[in-house]
C-alpha cells in the first residue's frame, strides 16, 4: 500500500492521530514546565516530522516558532542522527530563529528504525547574554544575547550528555528553571515516540504511506485555494522604528505574485541588515509569509509540509529578512516578523479586501525584567487591538499576528516574580473608527520590588496600525517608567520601587466611520470601550 492508495476514512483517521500525537507532545511540555512563560504564557510549539524532515502535524501554538522549525531537523539530518539521540540547537544561523527559543530534535525510532522526528521549540527566559533575559535592545552583535548553540547532542544513543548540558547552564542566569524547562521538552518528545509505535502497533507500515499521504492531501488543497486568488502582482511597503543602535525608520517591502497555483513573494527592497537586533534570519521571513497564506485561504487545511511547497519565497542576501553573522537577531524574531505579517496581508488586501483585516498592534510588546545576579528573569509578550475584519469589530486585548501565547496571570506572576501589577486593563478608544471597530489595546503596569534591570523591545510607537478602506488608524502605543517616556526600545537599570508601564497598540478601524450601526456605538458607551472625550488611551477599564 502506498500514500495515494489510502481511502478517504482511512487517511482522516492517521491524520488525526498524528495532528492529536503533536498536540500531546504540546500538554506534556506545558505541564512538566518549570517557567511561567512555558506552563502559564505557552511560549512553546511541537511537531511531528517524518524520516526525510518533512514535517507531518503541528500542534497549533505559536506561528513565529512553526514555520521555522523545518531549518533545525535539516541541521539535525546533516549530524548523522541514530536512534536515542536528541539534539538541541538555536543557533538563528543553523536552524534557530532567535537565540532564547531552544529546539529539541529527537530521532523518533520505536521499532530501532529512525521514522521521524519530534521537535519541540520553547522561550527560555535567559540564555545568558549581555542582559537578563538574552533580549538586550542595543545589541550589535549575536554574542551579546545569549549562548549560541548549532545543533549538538543533548543525549547520544540514549546517554544523556551531561558535558553539553553542564555547559548550557552554566552559561545562564537561572540555570535551575532551564534544566527543567529542556527536562519537559525531552519528556515531550518521548512522549511522540511512544505513540507513533502505538500507531505503528495499529497500522502497520500504512502509518508511513499516511506521512506522504497527508502531505499530499495538504498541498492538494492549498493549491486549490491559491488558485482562487486573482492573479497578479501586488506590493507593500511598511517601516520598523528604528533598531535599538539609530532611530531612523527601516523600510520592509513585499512584492506578492500569483499565478495559478502558486504564490511567491519577494523582499526585494527591503532594508540591508542593520546595526542593531532587528535582523531577522531568513526562516522567521519565511515564517512569517506560511501564517498570512494560511490566514488568507483556509486555516482549517491540516498544517504540514504540503502547506509550504506552492509557497516561495526570497530576501536579499544580507538584507534585514536574510542576514549574515554576526548579526544581532533577537528583535527580528519578535518585531520584525510582526512587520512582514504586516506588510504581505497589506499586500495582499488588493487581492483579498474581503478577507484581510485593518492593520492589528504590529508588535508583541516584549518586556523583559530580571536581577543581573540571576535570581529572576520575567518575559511576557502583551497583547493589544486586533484590525477590525471586512464583516466584523477587531478583538480587544490578544496577541496578534505572529505570537499565540497566553498572558502571565496576575497570581501566578505574583507568586513567582518580585512584581506587582497595579494595572491590567483595556485602553478605551483606542482601536481605530469605522464601520467596524479596531481591537482594543492594554495597559499592563507593574512595580518592580527588587533592583532590576528592564528591557523593552517594541514597535508601533510612531507609527499607528493602519486602517482599512476609510477606518480610522489604531492608537499608538507608549512604555513609561516612573510615568515617564522611554523609548520603543530601551534597556533600564531601576530600583525597587519603580514602576513600568505598557500601554498596547490599538487595531486599525475597517470601513467609513460614518457607516457604522448607532446600536454599536451606543454598546461600546455602555461597555466602557470608549470614552465620553474619544480619546482615553490614558484611562482603563479594570
Amino acid at each position: 500500500m502506498t500514500g495515494a492508495d489510502l481511502d478517504p476514512v482511512t487517511l482522516e483517521i492517521l491524520r488525526n492521530q498524528l495532528e492529536s500525537v503533536a498536540a500531546e507532545m504540546g500538554h506534556v511540555l506545558i505541564r512538566g514546565a518549570y517557567s511561567p512563560n512555558i506552563k502559564e504564557r505557552q511560549d512553546c510549539s511541537t511537531a511531528l516530522f517524518d524520516a526525510d524532515g518533512r514535517m507531518v502535524a503541528q500542534a497549533e501554538h505559536i506561528p513565529v516558532h512553526l514555520g521555522a522549525m523545518p531549518d533545525a531537523v535539516d541541521a539535525v539530518l546533516g549530524k548523522d542522527p541514530k536512534p536515542g539521540d536528541v539534539f538541541v540547537v538555536n543557533d538563528p544561523f543553523a536552524g534557530g530563529t532567535h537565540l532564547p527559543d531552544v529546539t529539541l530534535v529527537s530521532t523518533v525510532a520505536p521499532r530501532g528504525e529512525v521514522v521521524g522526528y519530534a521537535v519541540s521549540r520553547a522561550h527560555h527566559a535567559d540564555v545568558g547574554g549581555s542582559a537578563p533575559g538574552s533580549m538586550p535592545p542595543g545589541a550589535r552583535e549575536i554574542y551579546e544575547e545569549g549562548l549560541r548553540l548549532p545543533a549538538v547532542r543533548l543525549v547520544d544513543g540514549g546517554e544523556p550528555n551531561e558535558a553539553v548540558r553542564d555547559l548550557i547552564l552554566a552559561n545562564v542566569r537561572t540555570p535551575d528553571e532551564r534544566a527543567a524547562d529542556l527536562r519537559a521538552q525531552r519528556a515531550a518528545n518521548a512522549r511522540a515516540e511512544e505513540r507513533v509505535g502505538e500507531l505503528l502497533d495499529e497500522h502497520g507500515d500504512a502509518l508511513l504511506d499516511a506521512f506522504d499521504a497527508v502531505i499530499d492531501y495538504s498541498r492538494d488543497r492549498i493549491e486549490a485555494e491559491i488558485r482562487n486568488l486573482p492573479d497578479g502582482t501586488y506590493r507593500a511597503r511598511d517601516a520598523l522604528e528604528g533598531d535599538g543602535v539609530t532611530d531612523g525608520n527601516i523600510p520592509v517591502e513585499a512584492t506578492v505574485t500569483v499565478d495559478g497555483a502558486s504564490l511567491d513573494v519577494d523582499f526585494a527592497g527591503t532594508a540591508d541588515q542593520v546595526d542593531g537586533n532587528l535582523n531577522a534570519p531568513f526562516s522567521v521571513a519565511k515564517s512569517a509569509v506560511y501564517f498570512v497564506v494560511r490566514a488568507v485561504t483556509d486555516p482549517e487545511i491540516p498544517p504540514n509540509h504540503g502547506c509550504y511547497e506552492p509557497v516561495s519565497i526570497s530576501a536579499p542576501e544580507g538584507s534585514l529578512l536574510d542576514p549574515r553573522p554576526p548579526a544581532a537577531v533577537v528583535g527580528g524574531n519578535v518585531e520584525t516578523s510582526q512587520r512582514v505579517t504586516d506588510v504581505t496581508l497589506a499586500a495582499l488586501a488588493e487581492a483579498v479586501p474581503e478577507v484581510v483585516p485593518a492593520g492589528g498592534q504590529g508588535t508583541m510588546n516584549n518586556l523583559i525584567i530580571g536581577d543581573r545576579a540571576g535570581e529572576f528573569t520575567y518575559y511576557e509578550t502583551i497583547a493589544g487591538g486586533f484590525g477590525a475584519r471586512p464583516g466584523k469589530d477587531g478583538m480587544d486585548g490578544v496577541q496578534v499576528g505572529m505570537t499565540n501565547t497566553l498572558n502571565t496571570p496576575v497570581e501566578a506572576l505574583e507568586a513567582a516574580y518580585p512584581l506587582r501589577v497595579e494595572r491590567y486593563a483595556l485602553r478605551p478608544s483606542s482601536g481605530g473608527d469605522g464601520r467596524h471597530r479596531g481591537g482594543l489595546g492594554v495597559e499592563r503596569r507593574l512595580t518592580v520590588e527588587a533592583d532590576a534591570t528592564v528591557s523593552l523591545l517594541t514597535e508601533r510607537r510612531r507609527t499607528a496600525p493602519r486602517g482599512l478602506d476609510g477606518g480610522g488608524d489604531g492608537a499608538l502605543g507608549e512604555n513609561l517608567i516612573d510615568g515617564e517616556p522611554v523609548p520603543a526600545k530601551a534597556s533600564v537599570d531601576v530600583p525597587a520601587g519603580t514602576t513600568v508601564s505598557v500601554r498596547t497598540p490599538g487595531g486599525g478601524g475597517h470601513g467609513d466611520p460614518a457607516e457604522r450601526d448607532p446600536e454599536a456605538r451606543e454598546r461600546d458607551r455602555r461597555d466602557g470601550k470608549v470614552d465620553a472625550s474619544g480619546d482615553g488611551a490614558d484611562d482603563g477599564r479594570e
